[in-house]
């Protein structure tokens, strides 16, 4: 790092005052860590939710709750860290964040039925979303502006990077180990970023007296607001939306909800979210394009896994190491874009993003069931660079220019709105996925008749070749029945990839509303 700032004529003229100290350094990297942990744990379980099943005696529905109980409690603790951290400081919840997501983490593993699995995983959720904005908070209120091109891509990296590499390592420890260590792995760690925080960090100071004044009405309200709406944006799609009961209860509770929730924040004398830094253009544009990166990034990482598995018919370890492309790209471009940010306006770098990540999925539009790690590496490649290039200048556009004793409650909506993103993104694709697919099957059903000579001629030479293994002609229909579907399925995949790419390329345009940002290396510090 001594080097890279040596490496810059600016850099050189920084004053002492300008300079990170090396312990305030390393509290960061150690909170980064726990971070990193935190965004991990969301998709570290997707690639082993067969072996959670059997391994707990669940049902198909039952195990999904692993993943959507973190999820939602992790949502709502979101929004709600910005008032937590100025009322307890950095320090004391950090360590409090990090302490119970270890203890839940622990719980996790000795789970032995799906109810327990459910409980503890909402609690890991609920109490290691403290980490994530404390983190990007500290950013940028504790160093200075000239040193955000070190500080932006670290945490950036880690946003995108840990859920993309999530189901990479989820599988190896599976495989290697057996699922249990999945929430394992998580103790030793935890409990070294527990004593680390409290022993060096010392960025604020608490202000118990915020306390006397907490909202509990307001926590209710957000609670049934965001809960529920993740509740319906994952449980939606598979159940036909409003046509099923709960989700149907849970809308309403959800608009109930939120009306409650913003009359009560505009109102409250102390809101327990503060959403005024919505005011800022930049702030608020940077949410927006911050919520529509995070439908990419949680939506790749969703829908790559799930082509091949369904497809292509591949283990959790064998996907894991076909989707760890796009992490190493990732890694790789971080202290490009960290650089890029002192030369290049950083709204070019955002556009820029945002064409590469469409171009990556424009490519995906052609896929066929026959496509393998070779023809998804250059896709993949373009979506980390993509990514990169979107998601670390957007960050310090959106939290760099805010007064710093606002930057704690807009980190928490921040990063609430790239989760939200994930959510509603998956939901879509799912909804695109299955309504694609079911199109396509009726298109090629009347293709596929009689009077088609081609179908005509596989149909009669599968009927051949399972001649002797029972009623040759059914099993020959069937297997052309499935022959069609997965065809269908992987056309629905081209078409998802193909809106994705038009979408991005559309939300590319959105750059035109930010502000031009000050240079990193000219701004004063804080």
């Amino acid at each position: 790092m001594a080097d890279a700032t040596a490496a810059t004529p600016q850099m050189m003229k920084v004053p002492p005052s300008e300079r990170i100290a090396p312990k305030r350094l390393f509290a960061f990297l150690i909170m980064v860590f726990g971070m990193f942990m935190s965004i991990l744990d969301i998709q570290i379980v997707s690639a082993s939710l067969t072996d959670i099943q059997a391994g707990l005696s669940a049902s198909s529905t039952e195990v999904s709750w692993v993943q959507t109980a973190y999820l939602i409690a992790e949502v709502i603790a979101i929004p709600l860290s910005g008032f937590l951290s100025r009322a307890l400081g950095t320090r004391l919840l950090f360590a409090i964040s990090a302490c119970g997501f270890t203890a839940a983490s622990f719980l996790c593993g000795f789970a032995s039925s799906i109810e327990q699995m459910i409980l503890w995983r909402a609690l890991q959720g609920f109490l290691g979303a403290g980490m994530i904005p404390t983190v990007f908070a500290s950013a940028y209120t504790v160093f200075p502006r000239s040193k955000l091109y070190i500080v932006s891509p670290i945490i950036g990296l880690v946003a995108t990077l840990a859920p993309t590499i999530g189901p990479t390592v989820g599988g190896y420890i599976t495989d290697i180990m057996s699922w249990h260590w999945l929430f394992f792995v998580n103790v030793v760690p935890g409990i070294g970023i527990t004593i680390g925080v409290l022993m060096l960090v010392d960025f604020d100071q608490p202000n118990f007296g915020l306390l006397d004044h907490f909202d509990w009405f307001g926590l209710t309200f957000m609670a049934g607001f965001l809960g529920s709406l993740e509740y319906v944006l994952e449980e939606g799609p598979q159940y036909e939306w409003l046509q099923d009961t709960s989700v149907a209860i849970c809308a309403a509770v959800c608009v109930v909800s939120a009306i409650a929730f913003f009359y009560r924040v505009l109102t409250a004398k102390e809101p327990i979210v503060d959403i005024g830094a919505f005011t800022n253009r930049n702030f608020a544009v940077g949410c927006a394009i911050s919520f529509c990166v995070g439908i990419g990034l949680y939506g790749m990482t969703y829908i790559y896994p799930r082509y091949l598995a369904e497809v292509r018919g591949y283990s959790a370890l064998m996907i894991g190491e076909t989707m760890f492309v796009s992490g190493v790209t990732m890694f790789l471009m971080a202290p490009v874009v960290g650089r890029l940010m002192l030369k290049v306006d950083m709204r070019f770098i955002i556009a820029a993003g945002l064409v590469i990540f469409a171009l990556g999925s424009y490519q995906m539009t052609w896929i066929t069931r026959d496509y393998d790690f070779y023809e998804l590496m250059l896709p993949q490649i373009l979506r980390g660079i993509g990514m990169m290039c979107a998601m670390v200048p957007t960050n310090n556009i959106a939290l760099g220019t805010l007064s710093p004793d606002r930057v704690k409650n807009a980190s928490g909506l921040f990063n609430l709105t790239r989760n939200l993103g994930g959510a509603v993104g998956l939901a879509l694709i799912n909804e695109a996925l299955n309504d694609r697919t079911d199109l396509h099957i009726s298109r090629l059903q009347d293709r596929v008749n009689w009077g088609n000579a081609t179908a005509t001629e596989l149909l009669n030479m599968l009927t051949q070749r399972l001649q002797g293994m029972g009623d040759a002609s059914l099993m020959a229909l069937k297997e052309l029945s499935m022959i069609v579907h997965r065809q269908a399925v992987v056309m629905g995949y081209g078409d998802t990839f193909f809106m994705l790419a038009v979408f991005y390329f559309g939300l590319s345009l959105l750059v035109m509303l930010l502000k031009k940002p000050a240079a990193l290396s000219a701004a004063p510090a804080h």
